[in-house]
């Protein structure tokens, strides 16, 4: 399952849990996930 491209706490959460199921130790997973946020496209302005 791809991850969430985006840098919502929401998106985070649900790459965390991703990668939790797909088997990786918790601290890896939290690393993943930091690393997409990072290379997400910056969020629109309201």
């Amino acid at each position: 399952m791809p991850l969430v491209k985006s840098k919502t706490p929401e998106a985070f959460r649900k790459n965390v849990k991703a990668e939790v199921a797909a088997n990786k130790p918790i601290k890896q997973a939290v690393a993943i996930a930091y690393s997409v946020k990072r290379a997400a496209p910056p969020m629109k302005k309201k």
